[in-house]
Order: C-alpha cells, then sequence, then structure tokens
C-alpha cells in the first residue's frame, strides 16, 4: 500500500456543502485502497482515552452538572502521539482511537443523568433501596450497546444521503483537527493558533476568572430592574467554544434556535409572573414553596419554561419519525430480507467506505441484548414479575428505538443532544404506565430510573456515534470497524463510570452538597412524586407538543426551535453571534472568496472548539486537585461583566479579522 502524500490529505471542496445532482463525494482516504485503522496500537490508545475521559467527565459531570465531549480532546491526544512517534497514515488509526475513547463521553452522560437518583433516594428510604456494581455497569452496557445497534440502519441516511443538509459542528470540528493533524503545514497552522487562542481564553475565565462567563442585563441597575419587577432578563455566555460552535451551525439553524430561547425566556417567563405572580404552582411539585412572582426569572424557566422545551422536543421528535418513517422502514425491510436470506451477495458489491454491520447481525444482536435486558429486569429490578417485566421492556425498546433518529438529528444540527430532557419524558411515561399495571412506591422508583438509564444510555450513545460515523465518512473510513470496536468502548466505559460512581459517593455522597449531579437530582424530584400519586405537568408539555406542531405546518424545523426552547438562554446567543459571523464574512460579491472565507472561518472555529474542550479537562484535572484560583468576589462584581463584554469583543473581531485575512490563488 502507498503512503497517503501530505499534499493530498485536505478536505475536498464539497465536504460541507450539499451536492449538485450527479456530484459524488470522495473522501481523503480513498475506498478502493486500503489503510491502517484497526490494529494493537489504535485499540490499546483507544482504551487508555475510553478509561481516562470516562473518570474525568463523571467527576467534571457529577460535581458542575456539566460533561464535556470527549470526541475533540481525545482527537487531539492521538495526532500528538502519531507525529510525536512519526507513524505513518495515521489517520484511519486516529479515528478509531478517537471512536473507542468517545464513548467515554456518551456513557457518562446517560449514567450520570438518572443513575445517582437511585443513591439520592436511598438516603430517603435505606431500607428499601439497595444499589450495587452491577445494576450501575448493566444497565450503563446496555444501553450503549442498544444505541449502537439502533442507530446503524440509519447510518447512511444520516452521513450520506443528508450531506451537505445538517452542519455537525462537533464532527467538522474533530475532522478538522485529524485532518489538520495529518497534513501538517499550512492547514495546521491556523487551527493551532485558533486553538491555542480560544483555548487560552476559555482556560482564562474557567480557571482564574479574571472576567465572568457569563453577561447579564443586571449588571447595569436598569437591567436588575427589569429582572426583577418583569423577569425579562438577556444572558449570553462569551466563551470561544460556543461561539465556534454557532459559526459552524450557521445563520439559519442560530436563528431558529434562539428565537425557540426568547419565546420562552421573553414571553413565557414574563408572562406567568405577571398572570401567577401571587400564586405558588407546585401541583406537579410539592416542594415548590414560593409564588410564582418571588422566583427569579431562571427559576420560572426551570420550574415551568423547561417542561415547554421537553414537551417541544418529544412532539418534534415524534413528527420527525413520522417524516423519516420511509427510512424507518426501509432498515426493517432490509433486516426482514437479509433475516430471510432473499439479500445475497450484496456486500461483495459495496465500497469499503459503506460496509455496515450487516443488517441480519444487527438484528439477532438487537433481539439477543434486549433479550438479556428483559432478564436484567426480571431478575434484578422487577423482582420475578412477568408483567411489569414485559411491559417496561417493551417501553424501553420503542422509546430507544424510535428516539434514536431524534437524538442523532439534534446532534447532526446543533452538536447538543437533549438526552436529559427525552429521559425526563420517558421516565415521566415509563412512571405512569408502572403505576398503572401496578409497580408503584420505592420498587417502582428504581425501576422507572433503570428503564430511564438504560433509555438516557442508548440516546446518548446514538447522538454521539453519529458523530464518530460523519468522521469517517468524511475521512474515508470503513463504517464496519467503527462499529464493531464502539463495543469494546462501550465495555470499558460502562465498568469505568460503575466504578468512579461509586467511589464518588463513598467520597463526597449525592446529598451532602458537595456533587451537584443536577439532572439526577431533577430525575428524583420528578420520579418520587409520581410513584406517590402525584401528576406530572401534562399542561405544559401539551403546550409545547402543540406549539412544535404549529411550526412544522408553519413549514419551520420544529426541533432546534425545541431545543432553543430547552437550553438555557445564555447558550443560545452565542450561537446566533456566531452564525451571524458566519453570514457577515461570507456575504461578498466575490463567490470564490466567499468560499474560501467560509472554509478558513470553520477551520479557525473547530480551533476554538478544540481548544475549549482541551482546556475544560485541564480545568476539570485542576478541579479534581482542589486548585481553585477563582475570585468570587470578583465575579459577583458587575465590573467582572463589563471586562467579559470587552473580552467577548476582542475575540470576535479576532475571528473576523483572521476570517477575511485569505489570498486567493
Amino acid at each position: 500500500m502507498k503512503e497517503m502524500e501530505q499534499d493530498k490529505i485536505t478536505l475536498p471542496e464539497n465536504a460541507f456543502r450539499k451536492l449538485k445532482s450527479g456530484e459524488i463525494y470522495n473522501p481523503i482516504m480513498s475506498p478502493n485502497k486500503a489503510y491502517p485503522e484497526v490494529n494493537a496500537w489504535s485499540v490499546t490508545w483507544g482504551i487508555l482515552m475510553a478509561i481516562l475521559f470516562s473518570a474525568a467527565a463523571a467527576y467534571l459531570g457529577l460535581k458542575v452538572g456539566q460533561v464535556f465531549e470527549a470526541a475533540i480532546p481525545i482527537a487531539i491526544i492521538a495526532v500528538g502521539i502519531s507525529s510525536a512517534t512519526k507513524r505513518k497514515n495515521a489517520l484511519g488509526e486516529n479515528v478509531i482511537i478517537q471512536s473507542i475513547g468517545a464513548s467515554s463521553g456518551v456513557i457518562v452522560a446517560g449514567a450520570i443523568f438518572t443513575l445517582p437518583a437511585l443513591y439520592i433516594l436511598q438516603d430517603k428510604y435505606p431500607d428499601e433501596i439497595t444499589i450495587h456494581f452491577s445494576q450501575i455497569f448493566i444497565s450503563s452496557l446496555l444501553g450503549g450497546v442498544l444505541g449502537i445497534l439502533f442507530l446503524i440502519p440509519f447510518r447512511k441516511y444520516f452521513v450520506q444521503d443528508m450531506h451537505g443538509e445538517y452542519p455537525f459542528p462537533e464532527a467538522t470540528a474533530t475532522t478538522q483537527v485529524l485532518v489538520s493533524g495529518a497534513k501538517g503545514g499550512s492547514q495546521a497552522k491556523p487551527l493551532l493558533i485558533a486553538a491555542i487562542v480560544g483555548g487560552l481564553y476559555d482556560f482564562i475565565v474557567a480557571t482564574f476568572g479574571w472576567w465572568n462567563e457569563v453577561v447579564t442585563t443586571r449588571m447595569v441597575s436598569w437591567g436588575a430592574m427589569l429582572a426583577d419587577k418583569t423577569k425579562v432578563v438577556f444572558k449570553v455566555n462569551t466563551g470561544a467554544a460556543v461561539l465556534g460552535l454557532g459559526y459552524i451551525i450557521g445563520l439559519k439553524y442560530a436563528t431558529i434556535i434562539c428565537a425557540g430561547s426568547l419565546a420562552v425566556w421573553w414571553i413565557v417567563v414574563p408572562s406567568m409572573s405577571a398572570i401567577w405572580g401571587d400564586t405558588i404552582l407546585n401541583m406537579w411539585n410539592p416542594e415548590i414553596t414560593q409564588t410564582v412572582g418571588a422566583m427569579s426569572a431562571e427559576d420560572i424557566f426551570a420550574n415551568y419554561g423547561k417542561s415547554l422545551g421537553i414537551g417541544a422536543i418529544a412532539m418534534a421528535g415524534v413528527i420527525g419519525i413520522i417524516k423519516s418513517w420511509g427510512i424507518v422502514k426501509s432498515a426493517v425491510g432490509l433486516a426482514a430480507k437479509e433475516l430471510s436470506g432473499k439479500e445475497k451477495g450484496a456486500e461483495a458489491n459495496v465500497p469499503r467506505t459503506q460496509r455496515d454491520i450487516p443488517m441480519k447481525i444487527i438484528a439477532i444482536g438487537s433481539i439477543i441484548t434486549l433479550t438479556v435486558t428483559a432478564l436484567f429486569f426480571y431478575f434484578d429490578v422487577m423482582q420475578g414479575n412477568i408483567v411489569h417485566t414485559a411491559v417496561a421492556i417493551l417501553l424501553v425498546a420503542i422509546i430507544a428505538f424510535l428516539f434514536t433518529t431524534v437524538a442523532a438529528n439534534a446532534i447532526a444540527i446543533v452538536g447538543s443532544n437533549p438526552v436529559s430532557g427525552m429521559t425526563l419524558m420517558t421516565l415521566i411515561i415509563a412512571s405512569v404506565v408502572m403505576v398503572f399495571v401496578g409497580l408503584k412506591g420505592t420498587s417502582g422508583m428504581v425501576a422507572a430510573l433503570i428503564m430511564g438509564s438504560v433509555v438516557c444510555t442508548a440516546l446518548s450513545m446514538a447522538g454521539g456515534f453519529i458523530t464518530d460515523l460523519k468522521i469517517g465518512y468524511w475521512l474515508g473510513t470503513t463504517p464496519v470497524k467503527q462499529e464493531m470496536w464502539k463495543f469494546l468502548g462501550t465495555i470499558v466505559s460502562a465498568a469505568t463510570v460503575g466504578g468512579v460512581m461509586i467511589i464518588l459517593n463513598k467520597t463526597y455522597g449525592f446529598t451532602t452538597g458537595e456533587l451537584a449531579a443536577p439532572q439526577a437530582n431533577a430525575m428524583a424530584a420528578v420520579i418520587e412524586p409520581l410513584m406517590s400519586g402525584v401528576g406530572a405537568p401534562w399542561l405544559l408539555y401539551g403546550i409545547g407538543a402543540a406549539l412544535a406542531v404549529v411550526l412544522t405546518l408553519c413549514k419551520i424545523p420544529a426541533l432546534p426551535f425545541a431545543l432553543g426552547m430547552f437550553i438555557p438562554i445564555q447558550l443560545n446567543i452565542p450561537l446566533f453571534i456566531g452564525g451571524a459571523i458566519n453570514w457577515y464574512v461570507t456575504r461578498g460579491k466575490n463567490q470564490e472568496l466567499n468560499t474560501a472565507r467560509s472554509e478558513k472561518g470553520t477551520l479557525l472555529a473547530s480551533g476554538f472548539i478544540a481548544g475549549g474542550a482541551l482546556m475544560g479537562v485541564v480545568s476539570a484535572g485542576l478541579r479534581f486537585a482542589d486548585i481553585n484560583l477563582i475570585n468570587n468576589e470578583w465575579l459577583q462584581n458587575s465590573l467582572s461583566e463589563a471586562a467579559s463584554l470587552v473580552a467577548y469583543a476582542l475575540l470576535i473581531c479576532y475571528f473576523i479579522k483572521a476570517t477575511k485575512n485569505v489570498k486567493l490563488k
């Protein structure tokens, strides 16, 4: 096999745009050649990355409620190791390292959003709830495996058929890192500089707190008065990574996301305060003791507004499933044909870059995994009740399979998986159904949380894995190799996160306040009243769902709007700013120049995301070592927000100037 020539290691011009009629995308690694991908080097490093980042992500996620995306820092480390050891043709190997290692982030997200709730409830009911390692490990593992198996039939649709339709922000950034590392020279330089600028910028904020990470209108007296009296507040996260994310997403989707956010924060939240200001709305959450008017805008959003987003996401998901029903049917139909032996010999004619695990194996693997899950439920969760087990496995299978496409769609659009929202809806549905069939109380709480954990991990894996497969599509790796070895990463990550969670609970405890675990606390707060006979906010979910239907009828993409309703406003506004920069730097009269600027901007934005992600890992390490260099008193001062605005303006100016600084050949 000939070595890849350095000057050919570059993404094709049509990598990020829609293909014209009859046009074909040819990846960097030719489909007609074989390249090093799976070997002792890539598998060993992939396992090490999975262990390291599972532990780091679990700690950070439980400590502050944020799970950093592992794909980018792992890609950076893979490139660095291969460069330092002067490995030849390492691009395919680095994709495998990244794919195995990135299992960490998605398994962690699936586990920590639900399973710590078991410990929280155990503290309340110590004689009725017991937890052991196998529950955490098996539920995380089974969920991860289901996510992989359920996603593979949709790989071709998302990564090939929809080429250029979705921005795939995280996959774009990771791909740029891998390509620049292999390319070296002129292509690596702008990405490296942007990674240094963005990384240092975010590191200074996270580690030293020289300026505030979030700017709000409360920094001025009139803004504070407006927030207190009318609950109208404007917030923006001034981080480099989020800005880069917005650039890659583009103005179209960023505007829709931002519109959803402003609809909740500037219309729903103030309206609720004005209409129910003197009322305590706690029919869905007995722990609420404040009147709506006494709450801050953030509290109203968390207690009520966010539920509209959950309902809208669920309905947008259902609409998406209906729209893509043809794809679902074709995937199931293909599996049926292979199982019946009617599809034979087709695999030999499929190019290397389009080979998946055969549908026959996917179908058999799914049946086996669901059977094992049912046995796990029967013996460990449902206490030998066959009816409860049958209902539980049916719910898990249907929700996980159908919402796999929703998770993949969300990642493809905004790079963020609303898995906590979908899991919360799953828990509510599971609780209502299980109570209906006679399972309630503490046994019902444990059952619903284990079911939610399996679904949550499956959806998290589906969203994360579509990123890996899109990276592989752009670069030209072999999908079946990514798919096969993803199972190994899942096993390693599930075992690691189970051990870390037990250690953290014994060291800190989930009810002491030292570990935030905000998502798990929310899950516990929802589960307990449902299993005790208290209702869910169905009215709010219904309003959100109705809004998603109206948006769809108006030809407005419902999912990005719903994501905006669910994700806090400070994370949505920067997406719009980044999208606006994309529009501004590419609106010139010279189309060739616009294209060059767009590509340069994508490279710089990828650098911002990569640098921010890598420095996030460093900051997490410092937190783990209890190194705190932040002056909280300074961050409470409005001048810290003014300093943030200045720093943000300088960052934007650098980004625009560097993006426009391109020369045509």
